[in-house]
């Protein structure tokens, strides 16, 4: 009865790893036709929170030495 059971049980896995597999290639293959043949950087398409040229930008400095000299500055 157990061999029964493990066979109909490797035939279910079997047929929904091969269902999710079939899916999976279907949706990357529609997907492929759908990209965009030019990328946005070369169609001068910038993201909205890009800095405009000449912006100045806010950063954090994790340099070791910059980081040592602000733990010997702490109290």
């Amino acid at each position: 009865m157990n061999d029964v059971l493990a066979v109909i049980y490797l035939v279910c896995f079997a047929a929904i790893a091969g269902g999710a597999f079939a899916l999976m290639t279907q949706s990357l293959r529609r997907s492929e036709g759908q990209m965009p043949v030019q990328s946005l950087r070369k169609r001068g398409v910038r993201h909205p929170e890009a800095p405009q040229p000449g912006e100045k930008l806010l950063y954090v400095d994790f340099s070791r030495e910059r980081l040592e000299q602000i733990y010997q500055e702490s109290p």
